[in-house]
């Protein structure tokens, strides 16, 4: 028999890099700030994205494995260290399952213009839950198509959104206040908060490598993918924030339905067709976020327990090779929060999870840059098919910019800087949790690396 083909071609990998990394449910976070949005947009897509897309092509071809960041980071600095990633970069995942199982009933009360009762809602979240886990018990290339239609499905909607709020502008004007001065920086704490939403909607580059086994040419794939990718993300990003600050007054925009809410508004009672189909689209779409990822964290996760970094539970695979074990506890994990969620004295249940969510996948990427320029020191000789060019300086440049970004963006989410009612009910849980997550975290990296020394 002769060889089997490949199943990703090049155009399916910079749409799979395009349904990883473009999330349109962060988009209305980070549109909330208001037209200084703009700025910080620009200022990430070059100060962040274009040296981490950069340095996951050079790493992700280099150190083909299924392990990724982790990987890389053990190499880098031993396994303790590794298994912090591996954490973070896992916890993170059930997490943000969690949070999407809410705004997927959030969505549908915005569909249908009601509330409906948790005895209904909380049916639908844990079957959105555990459809995802069972379609990732599926190789990523058997899902393909749902990926592809997913992505087409983001498109759609960020283009549409930036379309339609283009001719509202010209025709009816702004609901939000178009001043020279407001589209200056805000570095309130407000607007510094927003980094980590913008930045978290830059992740997710690394898990397209994890996709080389079924790639045709994974060496050149993976980086054309990246920047491809990256520059039609930030475009599909750019139109979404428009047309949300052109439809809705930036103190009534939701953290979680702003989207829909800037298609009614958009569109008014005529429109409602159009935006049955929109959220329809966007449902679709929550649960096309999660199964992208999947082969990334749940292949990480298992990589790092047959190397003592996380539970061994984490190691067990299903008949069709994918890892079973991490897959069912993030299912656990995720059901055992919306379950609880009714529970929770908070106004914005999403936030609360998709905040920690956020906060514990930035963390897992503090020691990627580190572990690049280590490499680049320690491991001179090994072939690099994609390698940056540049001298020492600009290599440095690469590596210690993007860690400003991210270490300031996770204080500016954990940490409360006004004494103020709303920011404390924003960022204490989000404080609590990040401390509770680290416990947690250095206790399976003194356990579990305990074993290989």
């Amino acid at each position: 028999m002769g060889k089997e083909k490949k199943k990703f071609r090049m155009f399916e990998a910079v749409l799979a890099a395009v349904c990883i990394v473009l999330v349109a449910e962060a988009a209305a976070p980070a549109a909330a700030i208001g037209n200084s949005q703009y700025f910080w947009w620009i200022l990430i897509a070059i100060g962040f994205f274009l040296p981490y897309g950069l340095v996951t092509a050079e790493l992700g071809t280099t150190y083909e494995s299924e392990g990724g960041m982790f990987d890389w980071t053990n190499r880098a600095f031993g396994d303790k260290w590794g298994s912090r990633v591996a954490w973070f970069y896992w916890i993170n995942y059930p997490l943000w399952m969690g949070s999407l199982a809410v705004l997927f009933t959030g969505v549908i009360e915005q569909l249908v213009g009601k509330e409906i009762s948790v005895f209904i809602s909380l049916p639908l979240q844990l079957i959105f839950i555990w459809f995802v886990v069972f379609v990732c018990s599926s190789p990523v290339s058997d899902n393909k198509l749902l990926l592809n239609i997913s992505a087409v499905f983001k498109v759609v909607i960020m283009v549409s959104l930036g379309l339609i709020g283009i001719y509202v502008a010209s025709t009816k004007g702004f609901a939000n206040n178009l001043t020279p001065e407001s589209f200056l920086p805000s570095f309130d704490p407000k607007g510094l908060s927003v980094l980590s939403v913008i930045i978290f909607n830059f992740m997710g580059f690394e898990v397209v490598s994890s996709f080389a086994s079924q790639m045709e040419n994974p060496k050149k794939q993976i980086p054309k993918a990246i920047i491809i990718g990256g520059i039609l993300i930030t475009v599909f990003y750019l139109l979404a924030s428009f047309g949300m600050s052109v439809a809705v007054p930036i103190s009534e925009l939701s953290t979680d339905g702003g989207l829909i809410d800037s298609f009614n508004l958009l569109l008014g009672p005529s429109g409602k067709w159009f935006v049955i189909i929109i959220g329809l689209m966007f449902m679709f779409t929550l649960a096309g976020n999660l199964i992208s990822w999947a082969s990334g964290v749940n292949f990480t996760a298992k990589y790092a327990a047959d190397n003592n970094a996380l539970p061994k539970v984490f190691s067990t695979v299903n008949e069709k090779g994918m890892p079973k074990g991490v897959n069912i506890v993030n299912g656990i994990i995720a059901t055992i929060l919306v379950v609880s969620a009714p529970l929770i004295p908070s106004p914005d249940i999403f936030w609360a999870f998709f905040g920690l969510n956020v906060v514990a996948l930035l963390l897992s990427y503090v020691m990627l840059f580190p572990t690049f320029l280590k490499l680049r020191k320690i491991d001179p000789d090994t072939k690099r098919p994609f390698k940056i060019s540049g001298g020492n300086f600009k290599i440095k440049v690469i590596g210690i910019v993007p860690l400003i970004f991210l270490v300031v963006s996770v204080i500016m989410s954990v940490i409360p800087l006004e004494n103020t009612q709303e920011e404390m009910a924003s960022k204490i849980p989000v404080l609590v949790g990040t401390i509770i997550t680290i416990l947690i975290g250095e206790y399976f990296a003194h356990k579990c690396t305990k074993k290989n020394r």
